[in-house]
């Protein structure tokens, strides 16, 4: 069998959906979700016919079921489902009556319970045991240096609710350079496509000289290889995404504060902290010992079961 994605067209919503849908050894192909006219400025589960108001979506024909992203993914998907009668799996909140789907995966965060909806510690995604395995092979020659602990520095930006700017930067490259002063760490860095230009100048500019190795966007992305070959993991608290597949990991993960303020981020945090999966990053070189958090495969596990996949 076949499952449709449908949701809009970022890499975060693909990487949750692809993620559930491999875990749970089943094919798929991805229908992006585009929003024209009007309703682009509106909420989508306020839209009497979604399906009118989003590019069309035309399923092969060994279509089995429907997993949609999102609020405005989950309108349009649940609309196909009427119209189809296929099963239909929503991740995240999708802020519209769960009766419209068969299940929802949501996070503990989203703060929504119910006979058809699994909670999740950490966003779905793709990084597995195996996938690590492979990126440790491919990068450890190139991330690591002999007799030295490799920190791993994942960078996020602006997301609305967070800034990620020149000041922060600077403090961030203060805490990297003493760490890799006073202790045997060499650090890798890598910048998202929200990283300012400004502040990534930055961080290349201070960290210039010591053992430390920034991404410059060429080549192969290394993002796998820092989770794989990490002795420990700093990431900023904007990507709750980033945060999930640094957790699935091995190695300590430190969050990065920003300034901003999401109740949502915050209080997925503070689970992961609970757990003492993750801690506040304060410059200092103090790993602990964990074990590796990763809720998609139990989410996969739940969804074959109960819709007898």
């Amino acid at each position: 069998m076949s499952v449709a994605i449908i949701a809009e067209d970022f890499a975060g919503m693909r990487a949750q959906a692809t993620g559930l849908v491999e875990r749970a050894g089943l094919s798929w192909h991805f229908h992006p979700v585009r929003i024209e006219g009007v309703w682009r400025h509106i909420p989508t589960r306020f839209c009497p016919v979604p399906l009118r108001a989003s590019a069309p979506i035309e399923l092969p024909e060994d279509t089995k079921l429907l997993v949609s992203v999102g609020g405005t993914g989950g309108a349009v998907a649940a609309a196909l489902k009427r119209k189809t009668g296929l099963g239909l799996v929503q991740i995240q909140n999708p802020r519209m009556a769960a009766r419209h789907f068969d299940l929802i995966i949501a996070n503990v965060h989203d703060e929504i319970q119910g006979a058809n909806i699994v909670s999740a510690r950490t966003a779905l995604h793709g990084v597995t045991v195996r996938r690590l395995d492979q990126a440790r092979e491919v990068w450890q020659s190139r991330l690591r240096i002999s007799g030295m602990a490799l920190l791993s520095v994942l960078i996020g930006g602006a997301n609305g609710r967070f800034s990620f700017g020149p000041d922060q930067a600077r403090e961030l490259a203060h805490d990297l350079v003493r760490i890799m002063k006073s202790s045997a760490v060499n650090v890798a860095l890598t910048p998202s496509r929200r990283t300012s230009p400004e502040a990534l100048a930055i961080l290349q500019e201070s960290l210039a000289g010591h053992p430390a190795w920034i991404w410059d966007g060429q080549g192969d992305n290394p993002y796998h290889g820092l989770l794989a070959c990490a002795d420990a993991i700093a990431v900023t608290t904007d990507s709750v995404s980033m945060i999930s597949e640094a957790a699935a990991t091995a190695a300590p993960v430190w969050i990065i504060d920003l300034p901003g303020r999401s109740r949502r981020i915050a209080s997925f945090v503070d689970t992961l902290g609970k757990e003492d999966r993750v801690r506040p990053f304060n410059g200092q070189w103090s790993p602990w010992s964990v074990t590796p958090l990763d809720d998609t495969g139990r989410a996969a596990e739940e969804m074959v079961r109960r819709l007898a996949l």
